[in-house]
């Protein structure tokens, strides 16, 4: 009986364990999602006004 019970103890340690990481990666998950979606605003908003800066071709960039 004592063997079930440590080791349940031990299984629900670890299930608290791989809660907190859980809950950490979505926490950076949400970040990052976040930040993707800025970047995109961001990037159409260059585009609709024209300055998307991408370079095709042999074309040279405005620095040169």
């Amino acid at each position: 009986m004592q063997h079930l019970e440590e080791k349940i103890a031990h299984l629900t340690r670890t299930v608290d364990e791989l809660n907190e990481v859980v809950s950490a990666q979505q926490a950076d998950i949400d970040t990052l999602k976040r930040r993707v979606q800025l970047l995109m605003e961001r990037e159409a908003q260059r585009e609709a006004e024209g300055s998307g800066g991408v370079v095709l071709g042999d074309e040279r960039p405005p620095h040169y």
